[in-house]
């Protein structure tokens, strides 16, 4: 089964009174179990609006989204609510963590949330910590450690629940170099060794040419889309061949 299906998808901003912006033009798309996909676009090309779709966080104004066959427009808020926590895993460019709880608290806040068993809490957090290289650092807060090991706890976070699929939204952005290199890594880590489906946002064609293909957006439509077939080298340069076709950012 697809891990989502995204079919015409159209997002209007405004109203018929007021200026009316489409941020999205019938975009259709699949994703398959262990896909790691990239999107890339200049600013207001509508990667943003994609993303908060596809993490219910927002909703289209035409079009289906299924994420493991559920039509996500059926569900009720609560429902919705609770589809976010078990299928949708996020890391964030500025992590999103908690700066009041210690970084145990912040990874399993999710099963917490879901009401699940203490005992599976600690063995998923267990593995995920000793994988991740982070388990010295369960009882620090999120300003006593670096830029790396906090993105490194947000994918933790965002792997707890074991979820359908992990949108990752400019991971590497407020990191240097070295650490956006090692979180490059450990995101292809964890998508070989938990098989995670993976779509990240990224204006950076070193981080999306980790991809096993990058799916470009101009103007709210999908533009190009290019297969990872030989080395990351060569696919580089296919990603920055097709990014100066729009100008887009480098």
């Amino acid at each position: 089964m697809q891990v989502l299906a995204a079919k015409n998808l159209s997002k209007v901003y405004g109203s018929k009174k007021n200026k009316r912006y489409m941020a999205l033009k019938n975009i259709s798309f699949d994703i398959q179990p262990g896909d790691f996909i990239g999107v890339m676009g200049p600013s207001g090309s509508g990667k943003t609006t994609l993303l908060n779709i596809l993490g219910s966080i927002d909703i289209p104004t035409t079009g289906k989204l299924l994420v493991s066959g559920t039509d996500i427009a059926s569900l009720s808020r609560k429902a919705l609510a609770r589809h976010r926590i078990q299928h949708v895993g996020f890391i964030f460019q500025d992590f999103n963590l908690l700066e009041s709880m210690t970084i145990e608290e912040n990874i399993v806040l999710p099963l917490m949330i879901s009401g699940e068993k203490p005992d599976e809490i600690a063995k998923r957090l267990k593995r995920l910590t000793e994988d991740l290289g982070i388990s010295a650092l369960l009882d620090k807060y999120p300003y006593e450690i670096s830029g790396g090991e906090k993105q490194r706890a947000a994918a933790c976070r965002a792997l707890i629940t074991n979820p359908s699929i992990i949108l990752a939204d400019e991971p590497t952005g407020n990191l240097d170099s070295k650490s956006g290199r090692q979180l490059l890594k450990l995101l292809e880590q964890i998508n070989q060794s938990y098989d995670a489906t993976i779509l990240m946002v990224t204006h950076d064609a070193n981080a999306a040419s980790h991809c096993h293909s990058v799916m470009f957006i101009k103007d709210g439509e999908i533009y190009n889309r290019l297969h990872a077939e030989g080395d990351k080298k060569a696919f580089y340069e296919e990603i920055l061949n097709v990014m100066r076709t729009f100008g887009g950012e480098n």
